[in-house]
Parts: C-alpha cells; sequence; structure tokens
C-alpha cells in the first residue's frame, strides 16, 4: 500500500466526511488576574470562574457573534521542563481514540493521553512532526468517569 494511502488507513478527520475546526484555546499565565485585567482592557473579554481554582472561561463574544471559547489558566508544562508560551489551541474531533491512532501513524506524539473533563468530553495532547502542541477534543456533555 503506498505511504499516503497507509496514513489515510490510519485514521484522519476528513476520512469521516467532516473537517475539523478549533474549537477552544487557552491562556497560560505566571499570574492570572494581572493576564485578566490586561484582557478585559485591550479586548474588552469577560471572566467566569470555572473548574479548579486559577482557571477562568473567557467570553470573547456576544450572543449574536460567541466568538470562539476560551480559558485562561496558570501556567504549564505540556512538554516536560518546557513552560507553555502562547496560546493553547484545541481541535473538536467525533473520535479522540481515532485522532490519537492518526497521530501516532502519521509521525506525532501523544503528550497527555486522553483525559476525562466531566461533562465536557475527552481530551488529549500530541504534538505534531514540527514540535507544535494542539489538544484533540470529543465533546460529550455527557462524559463522566469510566470505571
Amino acid at each position: 500500500m503506498p505511504q499516503r494511502q497507509e496514513r489515510q488507513a490510519a485514521g484522519s478527520a476528513r476520512s469521516a466526511g467532516h473537517a475539523a475546526n478549533i474549537a477552544h484555546f487557552a491562556i497560560n499565565a505566571d499570574d492570572v488576574n494581572r493576564a485578566r485585567r490586561f484582557y478585559e482592557q485591550v479586548f474588552g473579554w469577560r471572566f467566569e470562574a470555572w473548574g479548579p481554582p486559577g482557571f477562568l472561561q473567557v467570553v470573547t463574544g456576544t450572543d449574536r457573534q460567541p466568538g470562539i471559547r476560551g480559558a485562561l489558566q496558570k501556567r504549564r508544562e505540556l512538554v516536560a521542563g518546557q513552560p507553555t508560551i502562547g496560546y493553547e489551541c484545541s481541535v473538536a474531533v467525533h473520535d479522540v481514540d481515532a485522532v490519537a491512532a492518526a497521530v501516532v501513524a502519521n509521525g506525532g506524539t501523544i503528550l497527555i493521553p486522553r483525559t476525562l473533563i466531566p461533562t465536557v468530553g475527552h481530551l488529549i495532547f500530541v504534538r505534531d512532526t514540527e514540535g507544535n502542541v494542539v489538544g484533540a477534543m470529543q465533546y460529550d456533555p455527557n462524559a463522566q468517569d469510566e470505571i
């Protein structure tokens, strides 16, 4: 089987007949409150506490133009020893396990395996062939602990 067909057989969002869209971003900050004030003043964004301490949802739009979902959170290391600088993006996918398999089959690396976020869905973080980090989220409002 030619290499291109092998990659397609390994699974992708397009093979399921749909494109995957960026659905979420996260801003990592050393000082969450300072960053909050900055984005409120510069872009007029609103913030709502959600989840663990130091984690805020970002409301970037209005009811008419809702914008993209976002988060402001304490800085973390998705790659060990490398503090995350820049925005994290997560892509909405229909099958996070198929995406994980496609990442590995196409030369990427799984950084954080399938992780449950209750009432939100299942998330993975991967590194692409160029060293970039991206999340893939299978949204499921009914997601709960899997036993």
